[in-house]
């Protein structure tokens, strides 16, 4: 028979393992409900609200690939807009009435997009992830805040406004063409990459509105055309081996990337050039033990000089050798490639140098194999 004492210790004792049990289902039903699918998922979640936010959600086995599809879920948001503002930048630093090179020049504005939209995606982080045991996959959350994105949008399209504005009045002010062209070329590239800016800037903005710069591309692009076009004579003059094609191989290239050129520079009056690229080039068989083909090795010079005072600006160097069943056609197979180089890789790297855009030394590196002796171009 039970005591008094000891009915009520064991009351006591059951009430609290009630309670205890209570308690533990209470937590564990909470424990769960934390577990389960988050509403982001289907993209019903209030956490994150579109009009402060924009968020991307990715899939995968991998927790890490998930979390690489989220950011690429965002990033998409931005891409989408890319078609729609391409047509505007199309001309950026473009000469079109000579046949430019349209697939080269959409790598270059693509380029551009990605280089701004990926300064962009650096505001994107992680904010959730959740693994669907049913379907072993993991989701991951990217969000972006709206808020922060604008704020570093607008310092870097601040800084390229200051620059774009410090390089047209350069440009307007300058009596050095050199100069001139190539601080024109410098704002017309930064407002391209700020048009990049303010296209992701409308993206970023619940309103979709950009903060539009004092210029435009097609103008600036236009100046510099009109500028090269009337103010910036180039003269080709070849020396050595087969100069005629050769010349107009490198002429032909530096047409295509924008400058206005001339390989006559006798008997025709075409004005005054303010810049000579002045070359060289040597072919010359080789002997090489190979019983069934012959080589034909050529070596070419360049310099580009400033008529008035006899300043080399720069020099490009390039050489090769080619083979084939016979010497004779060995030496067309080369000429075939000298023309193609010098049109694209030598006048590429003139116009760079011309625009500012890369800096060639000033003495000429010879390519290997070339004999000294038998360059006309100066040391």
């Amino acid at each position: 028979m039970m005591r008094a004492g000891e009915s009520s210790f064991g009351q006591g004792v059951a009430v609290f393992l009630s309670l205890w049990l209570m308690v533990s289902a209470s937590t564990a039903c909470s424990w769960f409900a934390e577990k389960g699918k988050p509403g982001w998922v289907d993209g019903r979640g209030s956490e994150y609200p579109p009009d402060q936010y924009l968020t991307g959600v990715g899939q995968a086995d991998l927790r890490s690939n998930a979390e690489d599809q989220a950011y690429a879920a965002v990033a998409r948001i931005f891409k989408a807009e890319v078609a729609a503002q391409a047509k505007d930048r199309e001309s950026y630093l473009i000469v079109e009435n000579r046949g430019v090179s349209n697939a080269e020049r959409r790598l270059t504005i693509d380029n551009v997009t990605k280089v701004s939209t990926d300064k962009v995606l650096e505001n994107v982080r992680i904010a959730d992830v959740w693994y669907d045991s049913d379907s072993r996959s993991y989701y991951a959350l990217g969000v972006m805040n709206r808020g922060q994105a604008e704020a570093v949008l607008l310092e870097k399209m601040s800084a390229l406004d200051r620059a774009i504005d410090a390089d047209v009045a350069e440009s307007r002010q300058s009596t050095d063409k050199l100069a001139k062209v190539r601080a024109l070329r410098r704002a017309c590239r930064n407002l391209v990459l700020r048009e990049a800016y303010n296209r992701d800037l409308r993206v970023i903005r619940p309103s979709g509105n950009g903060t539009p710069s004092s210029y435009q591309v097609n103008e600036l692009s236009d100046e510099l055309e009109q500028f090269l076009a009337t103010n910036l004579l180039i003269a080709v003059q070849m020396s050595g081996d087969h100069a005629e094609p050769v010349g107009r191989a490198l002429a032909e290239g530096l047409i295509r990337e924008g400058l206005h050129v001339t390989t006559k520079t006798e008997g025709e009056e075409v004005g005054a050039p303010e810049l000579i690229v002045r070359g060289t080039v040597r072919l010359f068989p080789i002997e090489v033990r190979d019983p069934n083909f012959k080589y034909v090795r050529w070596c070419s010079d360049f310099e580009i000089v400033e008529p008035e005072t006899g300043r080399v600006l720069g020099t490009v160097a390039q050489g090769g050798k080619e083979g084939h069943l016979t010497e004779r056609e060995a030496t067309a197979k080369t000429l075939r490639v000298i023309q193609q180089e010098l049109s694209s890789d030598v006048a590429k790297a003139i116009v760079a140098h011309v625009l500012g855009e890369g800096t060639l030394p000033e003495t000429v590196t010879r390519p290997a194999g070339c004999p000294r002796e038998e360059s006309g171009v100066r040391r």
